[in-house]
């Protein structure tokens, strides 16, 4: 059987076909359209959903479908999700009626985690965490190919980890010095600009870091800091099999040595035996694992 995925962004929508022994076999792109409300992206993702299907003659398959944010378990409607019109609406039940078809739905973190487990980089590892450091930070964590979503369905959610809160960095309505404040990329440009008084963004400042410039230098080794206090603290909450690492700042190569050296400086005994490594789908993991977590 089929298995059809489509991954909502935040500017665009990804849906894949996977065959049975998950070998893609087509994938569109299309942008969102947001601009036109909460409609416009159930009309896009139906449209992508459509394109797919005639591409498999409409044989059956499974759906599963990547969003941000996630179901309330209480209500039923979406939450945490930064497309904010979105927020407090009946998404899985408006899709399940437009696309006529029953779906599973996860948030976009646990399909990233979930793609990099079954076919990725964390294959064939039993305990499979992945962490997305983008704009925001997100995660997921895989167990024997099934996603762990909690009670709350907050499981994952470690860039709102508190890590210095009485002198901590503010960030929106969440406390102070969450983890997300500090190594994201819309973090580091806030740090960057806090320590320095000019806005830069995350590749300017890690060319200069990599020229030798003092203050991108002392953002940069601030970053990788920080990021060793919170994956060091994964470790030591999880101790996963293999960490992935995915998003825009998973891009930046010295993370897989510098940041490393800070990881093991804070785990436990300092000794790192966790594997943290870079993704294999990029920004198409969401949409794979989305494929892998649907029903029919």
């Amino acid at each position: 059987m089929y298995r059809i995925g489509i991954d909502l962004g935040g500017t665009k929508v990804e849906g894949v076909v996977i065959d049975k022994d998950n070998n893609e076999v087509f994938r569109e792109r299309s942008p969102n359209g947001r601009e036109k409300g909460y409609e416009g992206v159930l009309w896009t993702i139906k449209t992508v959903y459509s394109n797919l299907i005639k591409k498999i003659n409409n044989t059956p398959h499974t759906l599963g479908v990547g969003m941000p944010g996630s179901i309330s378990k209480r209500t039923g409607l979406l939450k945490n999700c930064n497309i904010q019109f979105m927020n407090g609406m009946p998404f899985v039940e408006d899709l399940k009626e437009i696309l006529n078809h029953n779906l599973s739905a996860e948030n976009d973190a646990n399909c990233f985690a979930m793609a990099e487990a079954i076919m990725g980089a964390g294959k064939g590892k039993e305990v499979v965490f992945g962490v997305i450091i983008g704009t925001g930070c997100g995660g997921g964590l895989v167990v024997n190919g099934k996603v762990i979503r909690g009670l709350s369905e907050n499981t994952g959610e470690w860039g709102h980890s508190i890590i210095n809160y009485e002198n901590g960095a503010e960030w929106g309505d969440c406390p102070k010095g969450i983890v997300e404040a500090y190594i994201s990329g819309s973090g580091i440009e806030t740090q960057y600009k806090k320590a320095h008084g000019t806005e830069r963004s995350v590749p300017s400042i890690v060319e200069d870091y990599r020229n030798g410039c003092e203050q991108a230098k002392t953002t940069m080794h601030e970053f990788f800091n920080h990021f060793g206090i919170s994956v060091s603290n994964l470790i030591k909450y999880i101790d996963p099999d293999v960490i992935v690492l995915g998003g825009g700042v998973s891009n930046v190569d010295e993370i897989y040595t510098e940041g490393l050296d800070y990881i093991k400086k804070y785990v436990f005994h300092n000794d790192l035996y966790t594997p943290v490594v870079k993704n294999e789908f990029g920004d198409s993991a969401g949409v794979f694992g989305a494929a892998l977590i649907g029903v029919n």
